[in-house]
């Protein structure tokens, strides 16, 4: 059996390999937070672990087989004539379509391979959270915060240890902004730039993986300089009616500090 035919499977078992191997090194690295939930950490290991030996195991059996293909017998090729020679072009245009489309394939798989090996390992950017309108009316939604929305208005509740995506939900889900003026936040995060001495200051809420992962952000209007797109920065503030009256968001971080910090080593909010 020829590698046209064997490719497929070399590949399949080959990108497995792979996958799996990536995963176990961010995972010894201690990157693979910036790609999952930390929920899911200990299955995705399990799965990855499983994964290499029967990855291995499947490229030697496919390995083994090569070259085990059976010639045909001189008696049935003689009587194939014409109809044999016709079915060999064929077949060699086939095989010589799926080795190119088998080569284009494992070198994608290789690059994408080498390039998590080789890349240091990135949070998702500002650019990614514009992209996916970090600002929408839709964001409460993915923050799941009921609880804390519920207890809007008691005195007693204790919101020091609120993060942006629970004054995002509260911001959103609540009709009556006024009880919220006032309040005092220090809140961390990375900076979307706005307008006219303003940002977002935006973190990235993930359910299951960094492909769903959900921007969520609240409004920063400070007097100093606007930081840098992507800088993560400290907040300390109060809570105060946007100036900005035809904005979608009601609620603003009338920010009093904006310290510069580095990236925590857990960006996201789960």
């Amino acid at each position: 059996m020829s590698w046209s035919e064997k490719g497929p499977s070399y590949l399949g078992l080959g990108s497995v390999l792979a996958v799996a191997l990536c995963t176990l090194w961010l995972a010894l690295a201690g990157h693979l937070d910036l790609y999952i939930n930390p929920r899911y950490s200990v299955f995705t290991i399990v799965l990855a672990v499983v994964a290499v030996p029967a990855s291995v195991a499947g490229l030697v059996v496919v390995a083994r087989g090569h070259g085990h293909a059976h010639d045909d017998v001189d008696g049935d090729a003689d009587d194939a004539g014409h109809d044999h020679d016709h079915g060999r072009r064929t077949g060699g245009a086939a095989r010589r379509t799926r080795i190119v489309l088998s080569g284009v394939a494992a070198l994608v798989t290789i690059g994408v391979t080498t390039a998590m090996l080789v890349l240091p390992p990135t949070t998702l950017s500002a650019r990614t959270a514009q992209q996916r309108s970090v600002d929408s009316a839709t964001l409460s939604n993915a923050t799941g915060s009921e609880a804390a929305v519920s207890l809007l208005g008691s005195g007693s509740v204790d919101t020091s240890q609120y993060g942006v995506k629970d004054w995002a939900a509260l911001i959103r889900q609540t009709t009556d902004t006024t009880s919220l003026v006032g309040k005092d936040v220090e809140l961390s995060g990375f900076v979307v730039p706005g307008a006219d001495g303003s940002f977002t200051l935006t973190r990235f809420v993930i359910s299951c993986c960094a492909v769903d992962a959900q921007p969520v952000g609240l409004g920063v209007v400070t007097d100093g300089a606007v930081p840098d797109e992507d800088q993560w920065v400290t907040v300390t503030g109060k809570l105060a009616a946007n100036p900005d009256q035809s904005a979608d968001a009601r609620i603003v971080i009338r920010a009093a500090t904006v310290k510069k910090i580095a990236q925590p080593d857990d960006p996201y909010e789960y």
